[in-house]
């Protein structure tokens, strides 16, 4: 007998994709537990629809989305909006290099700048300019209507339920990895 177990499908209003593609496992026989790929396919997806959405509300304030994180990322840290280029990529998980090529393109645009620190030539700050405080000010309630719009039809309620489960999985998975 297989350690996994097969999974009783639950009755459901609607079927979505991920529906049909358990489907077709089960119409093959396969006895392994299907539930973690009916759970991960639909976060898969439902983040390909967060991704668009969240990047055209983006484009449409002509930043790219690694930009406009780099910017919320300096502005929710408070004055005096500065922080080091490892402090951000560790706060945006997001590799040095990919953090590079963001903050020169930032940079350009004059949403930032960077300083060296006068006791230390090798350590350098990242500045959120005047003109970024703006932007990202400007771009942030945008955003969050964004988020609220991808939310309609998920009752308070269940935001809040799965605010919450989504929280102790993210705690689990960062305390083992």
């Amino acid at each position: 007998m297989s350690r996994f177990f097969m999974v009783e499908q639950t009755e459901t209003i609607q079927s979505d994709s991920v529906d049909a593609i358990i489907t077709q496992w089960r119409e093959e026989n396969v006895e392994v537990d299907l539930l973690p790929m009916a759970i991960l396919g639909r976060l898969a997806k439902l983040g390909k629809y967060i991704d668009t959405d969240i990047l055209h509300c983006h484009d449409q304030q002509d930043l790219r989305q690694g930009e406009f994180d780099v910017l919320a990322t300096l502005r929710r840290s408070g004055k005096p909006y500065s922080l080091t280029p490892s402090e951000l990529y560790q706060s945006m998980m997001l590799t040095s290099g990919a953090m590079t090529s963001r903050l020169d393109r930032l940079e350009t645009k004059g949403f930032i700048r960077r300083e060296h620190s006068k006791s230390d030539r090798r350590s350098v700050q990242v500045i959120l300019t005047a003109e970024g405080k703006n932007k990202v000010d400007a771009v942030l309630p945008a955003h969050i209507i964004t988020q609220h719009d991808l939310l309609t039809g998920v009752s308070q309620q269940d935001r809040e339920n799965l605010a919450e489960l989504l929280k102790r999985w993210l705690i689990q998975l960062e305390t083992t990895k």
